[in-house]
């Protein structure tokens, strides 16, 4: 019988798609299975990830892996989608659903909650947040505690989701800096601890104490001992392979649904200015700062390439052509309003948060061609002007960019085109964020060189002989004009 092969096993949640990936010893992947789980709704009626079905496939895909005679798991770890709490009772049980952060925060409730606590400028610097409602997690409990007081009284820990996938495995609850440092109002950034108001609203016993990342538990799974890791917020586990394997600043660009400029090296405190136009700080895992500006660029693309595709009689779920350097220089040239893109589903996100949501005028265009290229233009000049408030003094000369876009050679190109000052890289590893999982359960084991090569960066060139660093889809759009 052929000998099994010792691997990290890693679940890499997100909102829409679950993975469940198996790592050998050198990192690459010898197993991996993806699913999309059905929602259902939470006790409002309103849409939420169902965590009783997410929890039955993970023991399943579980108990599969570590029966198999094929591989000796000797590391587990969680990578989940942020701004998310479980709260368990005294049984150690959830006892609410798993409330989903866009669903809306009350008005009066959160005009209650900042009047209270400095009001909402002073407690976003302090907290390096935004006010997002349901997305600063902290806030959940808020809520709980003064419109559902009869769940609330239920409650007898509150963990953050990758710390509760954790605990599904270890029966160990924790918290760490990664989630709590993503957007929650609960951490305090200049005094670095648990924000005041938890203690003060009888809401920080709630909360584990905090411990470093790579902390790990010594588990008996399935009969089979394991060393596992407490969990990590996936923004932050995306950056972990880039903060080993390279030396010189960077924004690493993560694009998916959101797009999330994240710089590791800059330490000056955020404006709030920044806060406003979707600017916040994450923390790493060394415990340090991350400027992250954000931008709901997946969405806004997904929305316009349906749209053009109906339109126009075209695919209306892929976007496949080939750019054309010449229109896209044509295009750059008109600076008048009446072409450009319209903002759908990203109007109240990126740098430009107070952009009118809108009709996109397709009519305007000749062919689907120029429709598509005239999109790219825009979504691209909004995610350089995203890029650069998340810059560091000096700039980074660096960008890579990881995610669903990294696959997009059109928009990688055409944001090389733009931004001349910075080489333009794109991974070639397609899940950042399960690698710097299972990375941070023994982060000294590999040299940078070594990490660099699980990486496989390409280097994007401009397109030759044209410029548009000049365009700019904010300009003759007036939404400079809407930031006070």
């Amino acid at each position: 019988m052929p000998s099994s092969s010792a691997v990290t096993a890693i679940f890499d949640i997100g909102k829409t798609n679950k993975k469940f990936l198996l790592f050998d010893q050198n990192y690459s992947i010898v197993h991996k299975r993806q699913i999309s789980l059905e929602e259902t709704e939470d006790d409002d009626g309103f849409v939420c990830e169902d965590l009783q079905r997410l929890t039955r496939w993970m023991k399943e895909e579980f108990t599969e892996a570590v029966s198999s005679q094929n591989y000796e798991i000797n590391g587990l770890n969680f990578s989940t989608y942020g701004a998310t709490l479980v709260h368990v009772g005294e049984h150690d049980q959830p006892v609410t659903p798993l409330y989903n952060y866009l669903k809306p925060f009350p008005v009066d409730l959160a005009s209650q909650f900042y009047n209270i606590y400095g009001g909402k400028t002073t407690f976003s610097l302090e907290t390096a947040s935004p006010p997002m409602g349901m997305l600063n997690s902290g806030l959940q409990l808020y809520w709980l505690k003064y419109r559902k007081p009869d769940l609330f009284s239920k409650i007898k820990s509150t963990l953050h989701l990758p710390q509760y996938l954790s605990f599904l495995f270890t029966q160990k609850k924790s918290a760490e800096l990664t989630s709590l440092g993503c957007h929650t109002g609960m951490w305090h950034f200049r005094k670095n601890e648990y924000h005041p108001w938890l203690k003060e609203e009888n809401l920080q016993k709630l909360l584990p104490s905090v411990q470093p990342i790579q902390d790990t538990y010594s588990c008996e799974l399935e009969a089979h001992s394991i060393r596992t890791g407490i969990g990590i917020h996936d923004s932050s586990a995306a950056l972990v392979p880039y903060l080993m394997a390279l030396e010189k600043p960077f924004i690493q660009l993560s694009t998916g649904t959101w797009s999330i400029a994240m710089n590791s090296f800059t330490t000056r405190s955020l404006t709030y200015e920044e806060l406003e136009r979707d600017c916040l700080h994450y923390i790493n895992i060394h415990g340090n700062p991350v400027k992250a500006s954000r931008f709901l660029l997946g969405a806004e693309y997904s929305q316009q390439v349906k749209q053009m595709g109906e339109y126009f009689g075209k695919d209306p779920i892929h976007l496949e052509m080939e750019p054309d350097p010449k229109l896209i220089q044509k295009l750059a040239l008109n600076e008048g309003p009446e072409k450009k893109l319209v903002l759908e589903k990203a109007h109240q996100t990126g740098p430009y948060p107070h952009a009118k949501l809108g009709k996109w005028q397709l009519n305007l265009f000749k062919s689907y061609k120029e429709a598509v290229h005239q999109c790219m233009l825009d979504l691209v000049s909004i995610q350089t002007d995203a890029m650069q408030i998340a810059d560091s003094d000096p700039p980074a000369e660096q960008v890579i960019i990881t995610g669903g876009f990294a696959k997009n050679r059109f928009f990688c190109r055409l944001l090389a085109t733009m931004n001349t000052d910075k080489k333009i890289y794109t991974a070639s590893t397609p899940y950042a964020s399960a690698l710097g999982a299972a990375l941070v359960l023994q982060p000294s084991s590999f040299t940078r060189d070594e990490v660099k090569s699980m990486l496989g960066l390409k280097l994007h060139k401009p397109f030759p002989d044209i410029q548009i660093g000049h365009y700019s889809w904010a300009k003759s759009t007036h939404q400079t004009d809407s930031i006070k």
